[in-house]
């Protein structure tokens, strides 16, 4: 238990308690947000002049006494476990990994093992300052279990409150930066674009996602622009495209759904892309073999930038594909 006794100076008098408490650089110090602290109030761990706060509301006054409990941190749940992690970076608040293909994030209904969640526990260990009270890594943004990449991980309440607001901003007043590279079907008829398009849970095969109209879905924005095209057809059309993808919104699944929307699903994309598993026919002998070795939807997060939760310091991540992703490009070229 970690207690935090607080004078209340004049020129703080008529703040609400919450905010006073979350911009107290003792509290800040100890990594607890105002979300936190609004639920030690409701739970009785702060007192004013000794008795209990009740309210996150209450409106201080000068010379009052309040003083903060911070309850240890509850044990993760759920447990650690020993999974090999590729760390990019990592400091007392954030850590930021390259997921590989076929790891879940986040434990669920047939995968409470196994997930990043379990490796991150077991990584971080002591390092992790509780989230909500509980030790436990913050999850802010998501990666499919079949798309590779950088995702960045919240270890302390207070970075987790502030990626939360980023991520929920989308880059729009906040610097965000997430770029990915897929390899999809065909090639669009201009080198750059826009998908502008709701995307909403499927109305038949409730395990998709589709783009639906805007009273049934929630803002999807993609931008695009194409690398490189590989191949040729009988129409003298290219097979395939190298196709950059950045997110101005993070919804499930969004490229996948974006790319086929406008008809160009990822190579490998078996929910999104059944329907274009005969275009395999036209790529080389190599190329086929190179996408049954992938064996998922060609989809890579190469680029991650954020300004630091807790030092302001503009960072970007940047790391290429796996290897079975670059030999299907290279396959792809040749």
């Amino acid at each position: 238990m970690t207690k935090i006794e607080i004078e209340v100076d004049e020129a703080d008098a008529g703040q609400r308690l919450d905010q006073y408490l979350g911009a107290q650089a003792s509290v800040q110090a100890e990594n607890v947000s105002r979300t936190r602290v609004q639920a030690l109030i409701e739970a009785g761990h702060v007192t004013v002049d000794g008795a209990q706060a009740g309210q996150a509301k209450l409106k201080i006054r000068a010379g009052q006494r309040i003083v903060l409990d911070i309850p240890e941190a509850a044990p993760a749940e759920p447990m650690g476990e020993d999974i090999p992690l590729d760390v990019v970076f990592e400091d007392a608040h954030i850590v930021v990994i390259d997921k590989p293909a076929g790891l879940v994030v986040h434990p669920g209904a047939g995968n409470e093992t196994g997930t990043l969640v379990n490796a991150l526990i077991a990584h971080c260990g002591d390092t992790l300052s509780g989230i909500g009270g509980v030790k436990r890594p913050g999850i802010v943004h998501r990666l499919d279990k079949d798309t590779s990449g950088l995702l960045v991980i919240a270890k302390t309440d207070g970075a987790h409150q502030k990626l939360s607001r980023l991520f929920a901003d989308h880059g729009r007043r906040l610097n965000l930066t997430r770029e990915y590279l897929a390899v999809v079907w065909g090639a669009p008829d201009r080198q750059a674009g826009m998908v502008d398009a709701p995307i909403g849970r499927h109305a038949i095969q409730r395990e998709k996602m589709a783009v639906v109209p805007a009273a049934r879905g929630r803002e999807a924005i993609t931008h695009w622009r194409v690398l490189e095209n590989f191949g040729r057809d009988r129409e003298g059309r290219p097979i395939a495209s190298l196709i950059a993808c950045e997110l101005e919104t993070g919804r499930t699944h969004q490229i996948r759904v974006h790319m086929a929307h406008i008809g160009h699903p990822l190579l490998g994309d078996q929910t999104y892309g059944a329907g274009f598993k005969t275009k395999a026919a036209h790529l080389g002998e190599a190329a086929r073999a190179a996408l049954a070795a992938l064996n998922r939807q060609a989809l890579h997060a190469r680029a991650l930038g954020f300004d630091h939760p807790a030092t302001g310091e503009e960072l970007l991540f940047e790391r290429d594909p796996p290897r079975n992703f670059a030999e299907l490009v290279e396959a792809l070229r040749s």
